[in-house]
């Protein structure tokens, strides 16, 4: 049986790793004793899987783990609260649901993100101006590292939305869409990209979206059936 967890990762517990954080839960798994299934070997580790790595620094509203587990001891609904009693202040489980069988990683199913981005070295007014200008572009070249060498590409396709909205305490806010596949955009290549001389004050990532029967749902819409009220469609 696989579970499907959501997670927040918020605060100070931005800074850690993603290799930190996958040890993190591996703890809040025992001592929230979920039996979870381990590989066989020398070495045995729990079978969990993360979805798309969230950097260093950044923040999340909508962050995925799938695990192996052995039974399931009560209702998929209660263990959200089982796991936050066990897991640090900053890491927080607020759903979770029942795979059904067959259901593909998160890592091939992801086929987009949204982000909450908070600006510094811009106003408002010219933050509105530079996302019209590169909604209307027809490409956004940009050259990046791949493999040891320099490769260029182009961002625009992989931008589905993009809105500036009213600037906050900490500065300009913008939402964009990004996309995972293919040509896949972090959010700091957006901004040197879109936001020349701004400086992000904070990155929230609020969403991850798969795609099932034709609609754009969060992963958990990926549960058994009796779970689908837990992954609200776009």
């Amino acid at each position: 049986m696989r579970l499907r967890i959501r997670f927040s990762k918020l605060d100070k517990i931005r800074f850690t790793s993603h290799r930190d954080v996958a040890r993190i839960w591996e703890r809040a798994l025992r001592k929230a004793a979920i039996r979870v299934a381990y590989t066989e070997g020398f070495s045995p580790h729990p079978r969990l899987s993360f979805g798309l790595a969230l950097p260093t620094g950044h923040e999340s509203l909508a962050e995925y783990l799938d695990v192996e587990v052995l039974d399931l001891d009560g209702d998929a609904a209660d263990v959200p609260e089982r796991l936050s009693a066990a897991l640090p202040v900053g890491i927080a489980a607020t759903a979770a649901a029942v795979l059904e069988p067959g259901t593909v990683s998160l890592q091939e199913a992801v086929v987009a993100s949204s982000w909450r981005l908070t600006l510094t070295g811009i106003t408002e007014d010219a933050a509105h101006q530079r996302t019209t200008q590169a909604l209307a572009a027809p490409s956004i070249v940009v050259t990046r590292v791949r493999k040891g060498h320099q490769v260029v590409d182009d961002l625009r396709p992989g931008i589905e939305r993009l809105a500036v909205l009213p600037s906050g305490p900490d500065g300009v806010v913008v939402e964009a869409d990004l996309a995972t596949r293919i040509r896949g955009i972090r959010p700091g290549e957006l901004v040197a990209a879109c936001y020349a001389g701004a400086a992000e004050a904070r990155v929230l990532r609020t969403h991850q979206w798969i795609e099932r029967d034709g609609e754009r749902c969060e992963p958990l819409a990926a549960g058994a059936p009796s779970s689908h009220a837990l992954g609200a469609c776009a």
